[in-house]
């Protein structure tokens, strides 16, 4: 019989990606956040406070990008994405100190919601594996770093993961498997940006989109980048009506919430536009770039799996999207000088 303190450990599995890769055991948590430069810029996500069924289908030149959800658990938010922005990071930090990465996470719960900002409670940790769960189901086939056969490489933001528990129940720890398309990415410092802490205080979805958005393209730029709200409602994925989401976008800018970011409102040929603004940036450059480690035997660490209910589910879409913007009407400026690529 197993005491209190002792593990519930799940039998062996063969077709488990942890058996073949060894495990990178997170130490404290504690790492300057990073995010992935092409979940900063393209439609990855849904941004809607309600669970999201409908794909999103995105193509602009070469790229496209396809984003499918199951009717369980809905498709994985933008706030889900934070596990994906602190797994980045965990990555680049690591390696920073020469410590060698892989694929295989191993972690508490702690860390990871202490890391973005939330609340560290058993409420918050049952929406952290609600969270999980639906970046697991989501399914993403995109034609960036895929090539011509982009649609047999279809992935999940996480192929697997488990939770560590003693026969009383307390969570000890957890484990899960970064896909390669998103682990080699981060691997490659060109594509790894940091983002200011203050990103994960943003409550709208809106709001955290056009962050990265801003990061990614206007960067340091004193001028920054402009970009048609047109066009970045297209790039966005979102289910707003083009009219919805340019009110949107105006309310915004007269909140200013964006970190680091200043929003004008400017037109051009009776084009409507959206320029972002470098303004007391707070970022920091990125380290050295990181180094796998090898394809080695791990033992798995959980026995529980994903707890999926819908009532887990649909609390963690609740409580992780924010209420409805107040609608508002910017005022507007004059020409833009720059604008954003596709």
């Amino acid at each position: 019989m197993l005491r209190d303190n002792e593990h519930i450990r799940a039998r062996p599995d063969g077709q488990s990606e942890r058996s073949r890769l060894d495990p990178f055991v997170v130490a404290t948590g504690d790492a300057p956040p990073r995010d992935q430069r092409d979940l900063m810029e393209r439609p990855f996500f849904s941004l809607g406070k309600r669970p999201r069924l409908k794909p999103i289908l995105y193509k602009a030149a070469d790229t496209e990008v396809q984003v499918f959800a199951l009717p369980e658990y809905g498709m994985a938010t933008i706030w889900d994405a934070d596990v994906l922005i602190w797994a980045a990071s965990q990555i680049v930090a690591a390696e920073n100190n020469g410590i060698p990465t892989s694929r295989f996470f191993r972690f508490t719960p702690y860390q990871l919601l202490r890391a973005i900002g939330r609340p560290t409670g058993n409420h918050q940790y049952l929406l952290l594996k609600a969270a999980l769960a639906r970046l697991q189901s989501t399914v993403i086939a995109t034609t960036i770093r895929n090539g011509m056969h982009w649609r047999r490489r279809q992935f999940s933001w996480i192929n697997e993961w488990e939770e560590m528990t003693t026969r009383a129940g307390r969570v000890e720890g957890m484990e899960f498997v970064l896909p390669e398309w998103f682990y080699t990415s981060v691997v490659d410092r060109s594509l790894v940006l940091t983002i200011d802490p203050a990103y994960f205080r943003l409550t709208g979805g809106i709001e955290r989109w056009l962050y990265r958005v801003a990061r990614k393209h206007a960067g340091h730029q004193p001028e920054g980048w402009a970009f048609e709200i047109r066009h970045l409602h297209e790039k966005s994925g979102s289910l707003a009506r083009p009219s919805d989401f340019a009110l949107d976008l105006r309310c915004i800018a007269t909140r200013q919430p964006l970190p680091g970011y200043r929003l004008e409102i400017e037109w051009e040929d009776r084009r409507e536009l959206l320029r972002f603004r470098p303004e007391n940036l707070s970022t920091v450059p990125v380290g050295n770039p990181v180094k796998p480690i090898g394809r080695l035997g791990a033992n798995s660490i959980g026995t529980l799996g994903a707890n999926r209910t819908a009532h887990f589910i649909e609390d963690s879409n609740r409580e992780s999207n924010s209420s409805s913007l107040t609608r508002a009407q910017a005022s507007h400026g004059a020409g833009a000088t720059r604008r954003g690529a596709p």
